[in-house]
């Protein structure tokens, strides 16, 4: 449609509406608007008018205030959680089982000799300060001990503390004087030898702590320099550890277990993980129809400095996922007979707006390094990931507890001199850390296994010999006892019942619930209802139609201003035209006649007239005084 035609109708219906001024428009809005109370102020007199008008101003402002409220409430998103309980056949949970050793003794002892030999030393020197060999053979590998150096901190002068190298030689007088107290700490430089110039220390209230967090230090960066193949080599074998398996009435073995390497626990193995096979579903409820497990932990062959808890590590997750057993697992005490009974509880969070969680993991952008075993994505992985990352971006290396990215390295002392200090300032880091959780997202859907944990001791006295008896001919074919009670662990794990719970979150504020509540509260302060809001619209579009009439006035206006200015001089309006036009006709009229009267005679002595000197202008004659006005003035 014509823009020009378009704008004459829209002018035509404020002509016969609401009329060409804010004024009358507003006295037809409140004379027909279907609202309570403008109406009264048009209508009643003026002490009433002024009543109704502070009225109607109150209850509109309580109608905004209370619509920003719930617009608020709707735009936070909250979610409201219910709890639902099923039943139904279920999967079977992953089962993760390590060794709370990582390796066995025997094959990694070459590579700790020399550790080990320090860290004996250093017991020595700590509990019997003056009774220490001083002429060790062979002498001591102190360029391992300077790397990371064990200290005391003698804090008896709070102002000045006094900080002693177990094994700086001429400090062996003061270390003579110096015992185990409550005023004594213990310590160890993380980056090197205490005469460097950034010393830092990491202390301890206990001398049994800082010697295993010593020795894990020192260890790590020992075993980061081994092949992956060789570390699965000293680690516990699946033939060896899991001695019996049996799930509901169908006996499994070894070759049932998925083997993977933990950094932290060594070899571990995992039932059911449903990476090669369909998972297993339990037919029934009840110990009888579990996984049932017999394992020899091999006690006597422990790291001593090492692993100062014994028994087996095990963990209960969801297929496809990987297993963080320092986080979420649980310890299996050796000599006893540990029942596990399962509830599920399966978690169904709600996505972008009212939840920042992620389905899959691909809207994190933290790199998982945890997808090199097919797993699906956790924030633990998120977590690990993130950590190792920025350890790689700041330190030049990764550490040995997680996954590597591609062409790094793993931190170790001769590569890496300061990798200690650069890792423990990294993890004492508040803002490295927020930096990861920020980052990483819970996931929307997950199954949660509830554990009831009961233990008795087994095998008992009377039964003892044997089971023991069987277990070892079954493992070794001999007829000799092998093994013993500080070595073995019966395992049941089964689910209690087939209820599973449901935590799901649902939307408190819906659209529904906005719409009906903002009708609600304008409907109770003012008796409105949506026509009124139309209306209310509709009054709004013809104050912008009287609006553009009046710009387009105004410009006009100004129009006319400029061409005045430019001729001073008004060109004749439209009654001067037409007078002009009506005198033209009479005075044409009036040449026409004379020449058709009567002549009469002149008188004596009057000269004859002049016709010529009688001049008409026509009306399209340009005016030598005005100008042209249908003429283009600008």
């Amino acid at each position: 449609m014509n823009l020009k035609k378009y704008l004459v109708r829209a002018l035509h219906r404020l002509q016969k509406g609401p009329g060409y001024t804010y004024k009358e428009l507003l006295v037809w809005y409140c004379d027909n608007t279907n609202t309570h109370g403008p109406k009264r102020i048009i209508k009643e007199g003026p002490k009433k008018k002024l009543i109704w008008f502070f009225l109607t101003l109150l209850f509109a402002s309580l109608v905004f205030w209370q619509w920003g409220i719930l617009i608020n409430t709707y735009l936070s998103y909250n979610v409201t959680s219910s709890l639902s309980i099923g039943f139904k056949t279920m999967k079977f949970p992953a089962v993760t089982v390590c060794n709370a050793n990582p390796f066995k003794y025997s094959e990694v002892k070459p590579l700790l000799k020399e550790l080990d030999r320090l860290i004996e030393a250093a017991l020595e020197r700590i509990l019997q300060p003056g009774n220490h060999s001083e002429n060790l053979s062979p002498p001591l590998d102190l360029e391992l001990w300077n790397q990371i150096p064990l200290v005391l901190i003698d804090e008896h002068d709070k102002d000045n503390p006094i900080i002693l190298d177990i094994f700086e030689t001429n400090q062996t007088a003061v270390g003579n004087e110096t015992a185990l107290d409550n005023q004594t700490t213990v310590s160890y430089d993380t980056a090197g030898h205490q005469g460097s110039d950034n010393c830092t220390y990491r202390n301890f209230s206990s001398a049994a702590q800082a010697v295993t967090e010593w020795y894990i230090l020192q260890s790590t960066s020992i075993l980061s320099k081994v092949p992956l193949q060789e570390r699965i080599r000293m680690g516990y074998q699946a033939e060896d550890m899991i001695l019996a398996c049996l799930y509901g009435a169908e006996p499994c073995n070894y070759k049932n277990f998925t083997q993977i390497y933990h950094p932290d626990h060594g070899n571990c193995y995992i039932f059911n993980w449903g990476m090669d096979e369909e998972a297993l579903n339990s037919s029934n409820p009840g110990a009888e129809f579990g996984l049932k497990l017999i394992l020899d932990i091999s006690q006597q062959d422990y790291i001593p400095y090492l692993s100062s808890a014994a028994g087996a590590r095990l963990m209960l997750h969801q297929q496809k996922s990987f297993p963080f057993l320092k986080d979420q697992g649980i310890y299996a005490m050796a000599g006893t007979e540990t029942s596990i009974g399962v509830v599920v509880d399966e978690l169904e969070r709600m996505g972008y707006p009212y939840s920042d969680c992620t389905m899959n993991g691909s809207d994190v952008p933290v790199k998982n390094l945890y997808s090199q075993y097919n797993t699906s994505y956790s924030i633990q992985a998120c977590l690990r990931s993130c950590f190792q990352n920025h350890m790689v971006e700041i330190c030049g290396c990764g550490h040995y507890m997680f996954p590597l990215p591609e062409g790094v390295s793993y931190c170790n002392n001769e590569d890496n001199p300061g990798w200690a200090y650069c890792y423990s300032s990294l993890r004492s880091s508040i803002k490295q850390r927020q930096i990861c959780i920020d980052s990483c997202k819970e996931t929307c859907n997950d199954t949660q296994y509830k554990m009831t944990i009961s233990m008795a001791d087994w095998p008992s006295e009377a039964s003892e010999d044997w089971i023991f008896h069987i277990l070892s001919y079954e493992r070794d074919m001999s007829t000799n006892v092998t093994l013993d009670r500080n070595g073995i662990i019966k395992l049941n794990i089964y689910f209690q019942e087939y209820n599973y719970r449901t935590i799901s979150e649902s939307a408190a504020t819906t659209i529904v619930w906005l719409l009906s509540n903002l009708g609600g509260q304008f409907g109770f302060w003012m008796g409105g209802s949506v026509l009124c809001l139309i209306e209310f619209g509709e009054i709004i579009i013809d104050s912008l139609w009287i609006t553009v009439i009046n710009v387009i006035s105004w410009c006009k206006g100004l129009k006319q201003k400029r061409a005045q200015a430019r001729y001073p001089d008004a060109p004749p309006t439209v009654s001067e035209l037409v007078e002009a036009h009506t005198n033209l006709g009479f005075q044409h009229e009036a040449t026409e006649a004379v020449p058709k009267a009567k002549e009469l005679p002149p008188e004596p002595g009057t000269p004859p007239p002049n016709y010529d000197s009688l001049r008409v202008r026509p009306l399209d004659t340009p005016n030598p005084g005005h100008p042209n006005p249908d003429s283009d003035t600008e």
